[in-house]
């Protein structure tokens, strides 16, 4: 999975980075140096996003080769170039050149991504597979979802919903 910064700045902003870590354990997991520098930005604000840069679980995908620079620039100009989204671009060239998951919230991006054939899900996704694999209980990944919305995350649905939205929206 690659990871970018909304899931990640979430999960360290409400103090349950460990959890997300946790439920991916055995799973390889990647972001970016663009999603890294946002996070490190982040920081003089949100302090707590410290952990994520320290995170030994999370790796960091290299794009300084020509051909991941050209993926890298083919994402840019599918998404947009402004600051905002180079975050997503850098996630969906690295998760294009690994094979791997984008994980992003942003919905524009999701649509993008999967339009061009990306594999790519948001928060919900990885909170729906935690219930499906039995590591997380129906209430206990939608207090999940409470403690990110809180911290000001956008999510489709409170945790009370997540049930029947990941019933209604998300398949196993």
């Amino acid at each position: 999975m690659v990871f970018d910064a909304m899931c990640l700045n979430h999960f360290a902003r409400a103090e349950r980075l460990d959890v997300l870590r946790d439920l991916l354990a055995g799973v390889p997991c990647l972001t970016t140096h663009v999603v890294r520098e946002e996070l490190r930005v982040g920081m003089h604000e949100h302090p707590l996003l410290q952990v994520v840069l320290d995170a030994d679980w999370l790796e960091v995908a290299r794009l300084d080769s020509l051909d991941e620079i050209k993926c890298f620039a083919k994402w840019v100009q599918r998404i947009g170039s402004s600051e905002r989204n180079l975050g997503e671009a850098s996630v969906f060239s690295a998760a294009e050149l690994t094979r791997g998951t984008a994980i992003t919230d942003d919905r524009e991006a999701v649509s993008v991504g999967r339009a061009h054939g990306l594999d790519v899900h948001g928060t919900l996704w990885i909170l729906a597979r935690a219930w499906f694999d039995g590591k997380l209980t129906e209430v206990s990944a939608g207090n999940i979802v409470d403690v990110l919305r809180s911290t000001g995350m956008r999510l489709p649905c409170p945790g009370s919903a997540f049930g029947s939205f990941v019933r209604s929206n998300i398949s196993r």
